[in-house]
C-alpha cells in the first residue's frame, strides 16, 4: 500500500537494474508500478503498462548496463506509453546515462550520441531526466537533475580510510576538477596523471604530477570500464612511494579484463556505486566495495515531486554502506 504522501507517484522499472528499483521503492515506501516488458522472437521490445497512470507523476528507472541499446529502447517505449496514457509528468531516472562518453565531436564526422539519446528521450515524451555523475560537464545542459556520488564517496573515505594521510589523485587531466573538489572538502593534497593514449581504453604512458610518497593514494574517476587506466595508475603510485592505493569510481562498468586488472593492480579496494548491477562482479573478487545510492535517488524523487530544492543533495547525503 502506497504512503498517502506519495499517492500520486508511480515508480516503474525497466529490466536493466531491478535490484536498485526495489531499493528505491522500499525507501519511498511505494510498491513498484506494474509493467510487462517482453522480447518476442522478432527482436523488438514490447511494453504494456498494466495500471492507470492518468494524472500521475511517473518515474521510470533504467540504467546503462548490459544490453544498453535494448534498455534504451525499453525506456523510450515506456515513456511513450505513459505519455499517451495521460501521465501528468514523466521523469526518466538513468543512474548511468547511456552513451555518456560520446559527448563531443572529437574528430571529423563523429556523432554526438549523448545528445541524440537526450533528443530521443524528449521526443518520446520525457519531461525531466535524473542521472548521476555524467562523463563530462558539458553535457549537463541536456538534463534537469545531474546528481553526484561525491558526498557518499567522501563519507566512505572518512569511515574507512585515514583521510589525514591521503592524497587524492586524478588518473587524467580531465578529472582534475573532480579530484580537487574532493581534496578541498577533505582539506588534503591532490595529484594527477598526464596520460597518453594509443587508442580508446588503451593507455601507453602515464606521468605523475605531484607527490604521494608515504601517503595513501586515492584515485577518483567517474567510471571504471576495463580498468586499464586505474590499474596502470595504481602500479605507478606504488612505484612512486604510496603506502596504499584505493580507487573510487561512480559507475562500475567492469568489462573485459577489468576483474583480472583489479586483482593484479596492487590496489586495496575499488569502491564503486550500484548505478550498475554489481552482484556478479562482487562474487569474482573481494577487492570491490559497493556504495548504495538508492537513498540519493529516492530523496531526489521525493524532492522533485514536492517541488523542493535538489541542490542540498550535491553536498549532504544520508549514507548507507554496501548494497542494502
Amino acid at each position: 500500500m502506497a504512503s498517502a504522501a506519495y499517492s500520486t507517484i508511480k515508480l516503474f522499472a525497466g529490466s536493466s537494474h531491478p535490484e536498485l528499483a526495489h531499493l528505491i521503492a522500499k525507501r519511498l515506501r511505494l510498491p513498484l508500478a506494474r509493467a510487462n516488458i517482453t522480447q518476442p522472437p522478432s527482436g523488438e521490445t514490447r511494453v504494456t503498462i498494466t495500471e492507470s497512470v492518468r494524472d500521475y507523476d511517473v518515474y521510470i528507472l533504467n540504467t546503462g548496463a548490459g544490453e544498453v541499446n535494448t534498455h534504451l529502447m525499453e525506456l523510450c517505449i515506456m515513456i511513450h506509453a505513459c505519455k499517451i496514457a495521460s501521465a501528468k509528468r514523466i521523469t526518466a531516472i538513468i543512474p548511468h546515462f547511456m552513451y555518456a562518453r560520446q559527448d563531443k565531436k572529437d574528430k571529423s564526422r563523429a556523432p554526438i550520441t549523448a545528445k541524440l539519446v537526450a533528443n530521443m528521450l524528449r521526443e518520446a515524451g520525457c519531461d525531466h531526466v535524473i542521472t548521476m555523475d555524467l562523463h563530462a560537464s558539458q553535457i549537463q545542459g541536456f538534463f534537469d537533475v545531474p546528481l553526484y556520488a561525491e558526498p557518499s564517496m567522501i563519507q566512505y573515505m572518512r569511515d574507512h580510510i585515514d583521510v589525514k594521510n591521503c592524497v587524492i589523485v586524478s588518473p587524467d587531466a580531465g578529472g582534475a576538477k573532480r579530484a580537487t573538489s574532493i581534496a578541498d572538502r577533505l582539506n588534503i593534497d591532490f595529484a594527477l596523471f598526464h596520460k597518453e593514449r594509443k587508442k580508446a581504453n588503451e593507455v601507453s604512458r602515464m606521468v605523475l604530477v605531484g607527490s604521494v610518497t608515504g601517503k595513501i593514494a586515492v584515485l577518483v574517476d567517474d567510471m571504471a570500464d576495463t580498468c586499464g587506466t586505474l590499474g596502470l595508475a595504481a602500479r605507478n603510485l606504488i612505484e612512486a612511494g604510496a603506502t596504499k592505493v584505493y580507487a573510487f569510481a561512480t559507475h562500475g562498468i567492469l568489462s573485459g579484463p577489468a576483474i583480472k586488472v583489479i586483482n593484479e593492480s596492487g590496489m586495496e579496494k575499488l569502491v564503486i556505486t550500484n548505478t550498475i548491477p554489481q552482484s556478479e562482479n562482487c562474487e569474482k573478487t573481494n577487492k570491490i566495495d559497493v556504495i548504495d545510492v538508492s537513498h540519493v535517488l529516492a530523496e531526489t524523487i521525493r524532492r522533485s515531486h514536492f517541488g523542493e530544492s535538489v541542490s542540498y543533495l550535491f553536498h549532504e547525503v544520508p549514507y548507507t554502506s554496501g548494497i542494502a
